[in-house]
């Protein structure tokens, strides 16, 4: 006879009766001794941990990244050391502004977060599915998510705090238009390319560094999806993206993405003609070609939503030796506010966590904190330094330096051209690529109470393009202003 699978509470021991409550009698009341019962009503109050602040709605993967070509002149990182060389790496995508409950299809950027396990450790790379964003100063970022949340008294989106953001912070152009172009709506988590974003450092063994951007490009052709069909699924099936990826993996149908590097002499940086830690703003591949790095293949489902992708954590800040960070302002912030975003939501031990946790050994002078649930060090020293052979430093793995200069300041980045590259990708747009954004935009903008902040935005597109400007203008029903 088979064994019988007992059901027990969370401490071990076997559960006589789930089905009934403990009472004092058969009408009650119940009795506050019913230890299982006050267990399960307890858990089950705390099932749901804080949702992300952004990038709350997502789907997720697990995966190999495989080198394809030496780069190991470029970089020490060890998983980019050897061609042939496989890492395991988990992914999360998402879409930014919605709740967690939020359809995957509206229109809005989507996050491509990738973890990869490291025999030095995790490395994050933590991006979007557009090389750019809406700002390149992370004190503005709470300011433009509240814009994209519910307004405090109708709870209701806000399209009059949306524009009227943009519209006083022309350095949002770029992303704005790469949003309501076609891409801003992608068919599937499969069919959309994914950015670092950011420029980040590589560092070779020599202490050589240069900088450096992702791109990953999908195998499986960019396809995006027209508005009226994602709105048609937004309803018929909010987690049709969710749905896509899981299905297509499970029947084996594994989706795929080359990774490339754009790579720019540190020298570089003085002289271009864009700041390249500008994170508003692409480098020219005609002056930074790409270069072939590897390729990553999604082959496994999560087993668990919760357990794999609600508490997969992930932060810029997690690197490893061989890449470094560089002075983007947006990215600067986001090394401090992704980690404690996961202490907070997750808890100080988020990176113990199965999904989180490193697959070579960790060894620090850490302790303590909630949900503690190794052997927290044991009885091990546990401070630093001490005589008692506990981990050290190695120096060879300092971060390599490099040159600052200033006034400590609040200052702004010394250029200020917000329209050329906005610009550009409007005249890169076939006829009707540009006539479905105009609809697009105009479309979103019309909602906006006030002509003010149509008439400043306005500006801003004419004078990325006059045509731009001025086919938002007619199709708002507006003139361009004379002052642009």
């Amino acid at each position: 006879m088979a064994e019988k699978n007992n059901l027990t509470t969370s401490w071990g021991a076997p559960v006589g009766d789930n089905q009934n409550s403990m009472t004092a009698g058969s009408r009650g009341p119940t009795l506050i001794q019913d230890v299982h019962l006050l267990e399960k009503l307890a858990h089950f109050n705390r099932e749901r941990v804080p949702e992300r602040v952004v990038h709350a709605k997502g789907a997720g993967a697990h995966g190999y990244f495989e080198v394809t070509n030496d780069v190991s002149k470029y970089t020490k990182a060890k998983l980019f050391s050897e061609v042939g060389k496989r890492t395991p790496m988990f992914i999360r995508f998402s879409t930014v502004a919605g709740e967690n409950g939020s359809a995957d299809t509206v229109r809005d950027p989507r996050g491509f977060a990738v973890k990869f396990y490291t025999e030095d450790g995790n490395y994050d790379l933590v991006g979007n599915n557009t090389p750019v964003f809406f700002i390149r100063d992370a004190i503005k970022f709470p300011d433009f998510i509240h814009t994209q949340k519910r307004h405090p008294q109708t709870h209701l989106k806000n399209p009059d705090a949306v524009w009227d953001f943009w519209s006083l912070s022309p350095e949002s152009l770029h992303q704005v238009s790469i949003l309501m172009s076609d891409r801003g709506i992608p068919a599937t988590f499969r069919h959309m390319h994914g950015f670092g974003s950011h420029t980040f450092k590589w560092v070779n063994e020599e202490g050589e560094g240069v900088w450096i951007k992702y791109h990953f490009k999908t195998e499986q052709g960019v396809k995006n999806l027209a508005s009226d069909v994602a709105a048609k699924l937004a309803g018929d099936n909010p987690d049709y993206h969710t749905e896509d990826l899981f299905n297509a993996i499970e029947n084996g149908d594994f989706p795929a993405w080359k990774l490339y590097v754009q790579i720019m002499p540190l020298e570089d940086a003085n002289t271009y003609r864009f700041d390249p830690f500008d994170v508003t703003k692409v480098w020219s591949q005609k002056d930074y070609p790409l270069i072939e790095v590897g390729q990553m293949v999604l082959n496994k489902n999560p087993e668990n939503y919760f357990a794999e992708v609600e508490q997969a954590t992930f932060s810029p800040g997690t690197l490893v030796p061989g890449i470094d960070v560089s002075p983007d302002k947006m990215l600067q912030g986001r090394l401090f506010a992704y980690h404690d975003a996961h202490r907070y939501r997750v808890g100080a031990n988020h990176q113990a966590l199965p999904i989180n946790r490193a697959r070579n050994e960790v060894k620090n002078y850490q302790r303590d904190g909630q949900m503690r649930f190794d052997d927290n060090g044991g009885g091990s020293v546990y401070y630093e330094p001490n005589s008692y052979d506990g981990p050290t430093e190695s120096p060879e793995n300092k971060a390599a330096s490099y040159a600052v200069s200033g006034v400590a300041d609040s200052v702004a980045y010394d250029h200020n051209d917000h329209y050329t590259q906005a610009g550009d990708l409007y005249r890169l747009m076939n006829d009707e690529e540009r006539t479905r954004l105009v609809e697009n935009i105009v479309e979103a903008m019309k909602p906006v109470s006030k002509d003010e902040i149509k008439l400043r935005q306005i500006q801003h597109f004419y004078k990325a393009d006059p045509e731009y400007g001025t086919r938002i203008a007619k199709g708002l029903g507006l003139q361009v202003p004379q002052q642009v």
